[in-house]
């Protein structure tokens, strides 16, 4: 078994999260997934304080394992010399700057094909390459409310706009341009072709609001924030029990009925009010307030276990810490321990996505500033003693 990226190598020029996951997905198919960070203070990441683990961000470490970690001065012209060196055999540049910048530092696209016509540069930015927002700069919480995301993220149209908790649009995006760049390598595999991929943080907001556009193409109108509840299917949202809260999905004609079997309310597949999908909706109010009241009568546990019993889809509301300790999150190997040189173990989110031949890299913990800058530059052909001068000038950290 071998992974299905080995052989591939990345030149990671991001910063934060959304090129970084697209990073990091690279690196866990293994992808050789070199980071090349600013002098002289790195990703932004690193000062996202607190917390910390021995004075190492853990917000960079979450995000830059199994990365190998150069620190490359590009305002200078021999550091511009240095990465093109890397350009000649590489693979693949991955980039979250603004537009305009790699072609002011004389290294943008038409400059890197020259070098290496099989080069694919993959371009993150907030509202893509073209268009009017071209020029401006993206941020999450920006690209979720241009999106339409913040509109239908709430719990009702009276309440303040909400953003989704996690930054979702930062790591759709990384996402997006992972399967981009798998689509290029492809391409290449195919034609001997490199090319550019596109992708950006209000793209990454969109493609979340399928149902969502789907109301809103077939009607003309935006629907509006739910809380929990599903915009085309009821009863699918969160519930109160006796002590917590749970969700329930009871999304179907056949989850319905396991629901009403489970709370013992067969006499509500008579009522014409909850007798289909369309009428549950229309009628979602005294649906929801009869449900409430049932489940207040039990504990979370009481419900889960009968839930489960009947097949009905059903889960806890977890925190953070909860999911760390779920036994499907631990058998599926999604909550791992790492080793940093500096800060030692930490825990990092893992490998989503399983594979029954290929097998994915083993888990190395994120690079410290400039860690493995000499064996990068001896693996491009450098001498000891050229590394030497670009150490003592600044050029390399």
């Amino acid at each position: 078994m071998t992974t299905s990226l080995k052989g591939i190598r990345v030149l990671e020029m991001a910063q934060i999260m959304a090129g970084p996951t697209c990073g990091l997905l690279l690196a866990d198919l293994g992808a050789e997934v070199i980071k090349i960070e600013k002098t002289p203070a790195g990703d932004d990441t690193r000062n996202f304080l607190p917390p910390e683990i021995n004075g190492e961000a853990a917000a960079f470490m979450m995000m830059n394992r199994n990365k190998k970690g150069i620190a490359l001065n590009l305002k200078d012209k021999d550091g511009i010399k240095i990465f093109k060196e890397m350009v000649k055999n590489s693979d693949v540049v991955l980039e979250n700057f603004r537009k305009g910048t790699l072609e002011k530092l004389g290294i943008g696209y038409d400059v890197m094909s020259k070098i290496n016509p099989k080069i694919i540069l993959c371009e993150i930015s907030g509202y893509g390459r073209t268009g009017p927002y071209a020029d401006k700069g993206g941020f999450d919480l920006v690209a979720q409310g241009m999106s339409g995301l913040m509109s239908i993220t709430g719990e009702s149209k009276d309440k303040p706009p909400m953003k989704v908790g996690a930054p979702i649009t930062d790591i759709t995006a990384g996402l997006l341009a992972s399967s981009g760049i798998l689509a290029a390598l492809i391409h290449r595999e195919k034609t001997g072709e490199g090319q550019k991929v596109d992708t950006s943080l209000f793209e990454a907001g969109i493609v979340h609001t399928y149902w969502q556009s789907a109301i809103a193409g077939a009607t003309g109108q935006s629907p509006g924030p739910l809380g929990s509840a599903h915009p085309l299917t009821a009863p699918y949202q969160a519930f109160k029990t006796k002590d917590k809260w749970i969700t329930v999905g009871a999304s179907n004609q056949n989850t319905w009925l396991m629901l009403l079997k489970a709370i013992n309310r067969q006499d509500l597949q008579e009522n014409e009010m909850f007798s289909s999908n369309l009428s549950r909706k229309k009628n979602i109010s005294q649906l929801v307030d009869i449900l409430n009241t049932e489940l207040l009568k039990k504990t979370s546990d009481e419900w889960l276990k009968i839930f489960d019993n009947n097949g009905l889809p059903c889960g806890p509301i977890n925190s953070i810490t909860e999911m760390f300790e779920d036994p499907q999150t631990i058998h599926r190997e999604m909550i791992i321990e790492v080793d940093n040189k500096k800060a030692g173990k930490s825990k990092a989110i893992g490998m989503p996505i399983k594979f029954s031949k290929s097998k994915t890299e083993k888990s190395k913990g994120a690079p410290n500033l400039g860690e493995h800058t000499r064996e990068i530059m001896l693996s491009f052909g450098y001498k000891h003693e050229e590394i030497e001068d670009f150490y003592n000038r600044k050029v390399i950290l």
